[in-house]
């Protein structure tokens, strides 16, 4: 089959177009793949999961009958070791949860914000 010769650069156009289109669609226009737009979304849940869990380490903290003590640990340990020290005063662990969560005792520990806390000692007693 022969091809007119004015459809060449018609097809042409339409093929460097195509591959334009694609180009600036993936790398300006915003568009993701499948793959990319689940990560996203597994990232955007796991943080709506956290935010909504830090009140609750904020309740068990709160709640907490060793709470200056553990305070006191978590305000000694180094900056990074917070979380972790966090972690083993049991107030990232959710109800229903085996083990404590990192994401959550992270964003429970900026919630915190063990350096402003006031420090009381053990053994202050209220004069009431």
């Amino acid at each position: 089959m022969n091809t007119p010769e004015w459809l060449k650069p018609g097809i042409y156009g339409a093929v460097i177009g195509a591959v334009f289109l694609g180009v600036s669609g993936f790398t300006w226009g915003g568009w993701v793949t499948s793959g990319t737009s689940n990560k996203m979304a597994m990232a955007i849940s796991r943080q709506d999961v956290v935010a909504s869990m830090v009140p609750v380490c904020l309740d068990i903290a709160r709640s907490d009958p060793a709470r200056a003590e553990k305070l006191a640990t978590i305000r000694a340990a180094l900056t990074y070791q917070r979380r972790d020290a966090l972690m083993e005063a049991g107030w990232a662990t959710v109800p229903g949860a085996d083990a404590p969560n990192r994401d959550i005792a992270q964003a429970c520990l900026a919630a915190l914000d063990v350096d402003a806390l006031p420090v009381r000692p053990a053994s202050a007693v209220d004069d009431g």
